[in-house]
């Protein structure tokens, strides 16, 4: 099931972009919601939804093309989504990009009514971090795409849809999946991930990171270049007093969702509580 909803008065978007929300699986199951990354969508993730619904109830977003849109922004629609689909507890999913969202979303339960609307159960981050560890390579990258233009916009983009290809082919959905990405790949997604990125640069952990109840668990392929799982291993501990445990994945790499889906299915539903269905 897949349902739109505007992205708001007063955002610059693309006419045709709205917020997407998809929810499968089990529809009385646990509850496990995805927050992709900087490019955006689910279309990342098909590998490991292809598993993980058949044990919990899986809800996913993909985000406008907006260039306007700040943290708090995205926590409050990705809320407004949920509440329309009276999905009113579940655990957060966030990959990579998506964990400054997941920290925006628990600022604003913790500021809105009490007790509030949405029962945050816990975070799991996927690639993710509290504040980016390499702010000065996301800088040189942000200053490069200025200096480049659409030109070099479309080479990283053509780099890593072969990285990509390889990654995800070896079977039908990761082959669906990389189709589906590079499809969804036009100027306006491209400009819409430099303003994520800009976001990402600009982030510093608030008080509210220190304060959360709720468990935080931290999931890493081992071969990460864009955010190395060592640095991020050390600051969360300081920063964030629920966290729980990290697991670093052999096989994975920054994309551990999709590139090592049965171990991360395996790991999440240990830390959710949840025993795995068989196929």
């Amino acid at each position: 099931m897949t349902q739109q909803y505007t992205a708001g008065e007063g955002v610059e978007s693309a006419p045709d972009e709205k917020l997407q929300i998809r929810v499968s699986g089990l529809a009385g199951g646990p509850t496990l919601i995805y927050l992709p990354g900087i490019h955006g969508d689910w279309t990342l993730v098909g590998p490991f939804r292809a598993r993980i619904v058949r044990s919990v109830r899986f809800v996913e977003f993909t985000y406008p093309r907006t260039l306007g849109w700040s943290l708090r922004d995205y926590a409050a629609h990705v809320l407004e989504a949920l509440r329309r689909e009276g999905i009113n507890q579940g655990w957060l999913l966030a990959e990579s990009f998506g964990s400054q969202v997941a920290w925006a979303v628990g600022e604003l339960l913790r500021e809105g009514p009490q007790p509030p609307r949405f029962q945050m159960e816990g975070i799991i981050l996927a690639g993710g971090f509290p504040e980016y560890p390499m702010k000065m390579a996301a800088r040189w990258v942000a200053t490069w795409k200025a200096w480049t233009g659409n030109s070099g916009i479309s080479w990283a983009i053509r780099l890593y849809s072969r990285t990509l290809q390889w990654r995800l082919g070896g079977d039908a959905v990761g082959r669906q999946s990389a189709q589906e990405f590079l499809s969804r790949r036009t100027w306006p997604d491209a400009h819409a991930m430099l303003h994520r990125l800009h976001l990402l640069i600009d982030y510093k952990p608030s008080a509210g990171i220190s304060k959360l109840t709720r468990p935080v668990y931290y999931l890493s392929g081992l071969i990460d270049p864009i955010v190395p799982w060592f640095l991020v291993k050390r600051q969360l501990p300081r920063v964030c007093g629920s966290f729980r445990e990290a697991k670093v994945l052999l096989c994975g790499d920054h994309n551990v969702l999709g590139s090592a889906p049965a171990q991360s299915e395996r790991q999440i539903l240990k830390w959710i509580g949840v025993s795995p269905k068989s196929a």
